[in-house]
């Protein structure tokens, strides 16, 4: 009976232990539960405390800057991609743009190449300006002779040529038909031209009857000959027709320097006579020979001058001094 109290005394003993010992912990916890009431009602601070709906503006401008990050992080890595193919392209276009450069130096060189052609076109060139200037010479001596020949015989006809180089003398106002001797009534002309011919020639030949003087020849243009040419038209034979062009050519020259011997002391620029002859048959005609008049046009004497030309702008100089001396020189 007495174990049973005991027994039944221990364990309502312990079941009393236990009980304090909960209340003893729920206590506790309400202390502190307690403790951090007060520690946050001494915390709180009605001027820095946001309402409900602040804080939900707030959460929502927070969403829409992250969004909006979002929308500029996804910019910049568009934008990104967007400089790498730029470079590249601008790398390829450094590579075209080198290669345009250098056709532009090439291009650019090829004007100043051109200008430079462009300035040597503009600044005249001395040997074609002297040429050009004996070139006018001469066809101021023919047309000068050709003057006066038509005033001394109004009846023969003179014709310049179309290149301005010769005088034409129409052969059957010299010769008869078929012959080489000269008309005796024409005479006096081709002595007339020798004599003419005299006078000019000084001026712009060398030899022991040059004139020496510049007034007359201020250009130093020089005569390289002054052929004699005889000339038929087609009739008869070739063989034949050589023959008597030459023939004609010979009587002339013949008559002219025995009129005045010293136009065979008249020389070019290689000491050679000036005055020549040719026969060129019916080979150079000036008119067709399928009529009359043109027969007689092709059956003539030519009386040719043929200037000199220096090989180089330096032999011009050269050619003055001889002019001034008299003196024939070896080019």
């Amino acid at each position: 009976m007495r174990a049973s109290f005991k027994r039944r005394h221990t364990r309502e003993t312990d079941e009393e232990s236990v009980f304090v010992s909960m209340t003893d912990m729920t206590v506790s916890f309400l202390f502190i539960v307690m403790l951090l009431l007060a520690f946050f009602a001494n915390q709180y601070d009605p001027d820095k405390s946001v309402s409900l709906p602040e804080h939900q503006r707030v959460l929502s401008e927070r969403d829409a800057l992250t969004r909006e990050k979002n929308q500029l992080t996804k910019q910049i890595e568009e934008l990104t991609q967007q400089i790498v193919k730029l470079k590249e392209l601008l790398a390829k276009n450094e590579t075209i743009q080198g290669k345009l450069k250098q056709e532009i130096v090439k291009l650019e060189q090829k004007i100043l190449e051109l200008e430079q052609e462009i300035l040597r076109l503009k600044t005249p060139d001395p040997l074609e300006i002297y040429i050009n200037q004996s070139l006018a010479e001469r066809r101021r001596i023919l047309e000068e002779l050709q003057h006066q020949l038509l005033i001394d015989f109004p009846d023969l006809e003179v014709v310049l040529s179309e290149e301005s180089d010769a005088l034409r003398f129409q052969g059957d106002g010299l010769f008869r038909s078929g012959q080489a001797g000269l008309r005796p009534d024409r005479r006096d002309f081709i002595e007339t031209v020798a004599q003419r011919l005299e006078q000019i020639l000084p001026c712009y030949t060398l030899g022991s009857n040059s004139n020496k003087q510049t007034e007359c020849n201020s250009g130093f243009a020089l005569i390289e000959a002054i052929q004699i040419e005889g000339h038929t038209d087609s009739d008869g034979n070739d063989i034949m027709n050589l023959g008597l062009s030459t023939a004609r050519a010979n009587e002339t020259f013949r008559v002219m320097t025995q009129h005045e011997p010293g136009l065979i002391e008249h020389l070019n620029f290689r000491s050679q006579p000036v005055l020549s002859v040719a026969g060129y048959g019916k080979m150079r005609p000036v008119s067709s020979n399928n009529s009359p008049e043109g027969k007689a046009a092709n059956r003539r004497i030519d009386l040719r001058i043929i200037m000199y030309v220096p090989v180089n702008s330096d032999q011009i100089e050269t050619v003055r001094e001889a002019l001034i001396d008299g003196k024939s020189v070896d080019p």
